[in-house]
């Protein structure tokens, strides 16, 4: 186990530090693992497609545009996060159906919740640097989440 109080006091020359924007969601209260990127637009058509897919040993970052008119993640994402071995989640926008979500052993970042869906239109890109919080995640970077903040790292430093 880890804390990211104790990663950055060990590593802190080899790692950025995401802004405290985040609320937690969720059961799970710390995840890492490589980042897998998505950017989108109040759209969550790639989300879904993502999460279809095997998570092992990593955590899903959606750069959502900061948007807080739609939700990006629901209950039924989550529970396809959580069958597909997703480390956790952290969206750059909203999620919703937080009371479910908070019984789920999913770990969730997101800025705040809306009860609106995301539209379908398929639009969005995948394994993108995105930049949000003061920082670039970069696809296959690491990174190290749990209630103190976000850290980001090049290489894996917990096993």
């Amino acid at each position: 186990m880890f804390t990211t109080a104790d990663l950055w006091d060990a590593h802190h020359e080899q790692l950025s530090c995401v802004a405290p924007i985040f609320n937690s969601f969720g059961a799970k209260k710390a995840f890492s693992g490589k980042i897998t990127t998505l950017k989108l637009f109040e759209d969550n058509t790639l989300v879904r497609k993502q999460l279809e897919s095997d998570g092992k040993g990593k955590v899903l970052v959606i750069d959502g545009g900061a948007s807080l008119r739609c939700a990006l993640v629901g209950d039924q994402l989550a529970a396809l996060a959580i069958q597909n071995n997703w480390k956790g989640i952290v969206v750059n926008g909203c999620i919703r159906d937080s009371d479910l979500i908070n019984t789920m052993n999913i770990g969730i970042r997101a800025l705040n919740t809306s009860p609106v869906k995301s539209i379908k239109q398929n639009i969005g890109a995948v394994d993108v640097p995105v930049k949000f919080g003061g920082v670039t995640f970069i696809p296959h970077d690491y990174i190290y989440v749990d209630l103190d903040g976000i850290l980001i790292s090049k290489i894996n430093l917990v096993n």
